[in-house]
């Protein structure tokens, strides 16, 4: 399985794509390491930092025309990567 899932496209992160700091949904399962190489790997830019986090699933509830539907979302990795000055990642020149 691949280390890298997807990256994190919101608000936050675009802002934070300026300072060179780019956001990945990554294996929970995937080490700083790792990471940092999948990334060099699949963009071609050098990697000057790495930080993770472990976001906890959190309890959803809604109320449906019958009853109160409720669950939880998924717990997931996510990766914040700081690239060296001058490198750079365009996620929309493929489409």
């Amino acid at each position: 399985m691949s280390v890298l899932k997807r990256p994190k496209i919101t608000e936050k992160t675009q802002l934070l794509t300026s300072k060179g700091k780019y956001t990945f949904e990554v294996s929970r399962d995937a080490n700083k390491i790792e990471i940092a190489a999948a990334v060099e790997r699949m963009y071609g830019v050098t990697v000057e930092k790495v930080n993770t986090i472990t976001q906890i699933g959190k309890k959803k509830s809604r109320m449906t025309k019958s009853r109160l539907s409720s669950g939880k979302t998924s717990t997931f990795k996510k990766a914040m990567v700081t690239l060296k000055d001058g490198d750079l990642i365009d996620f929309y020149a493929e489409l």
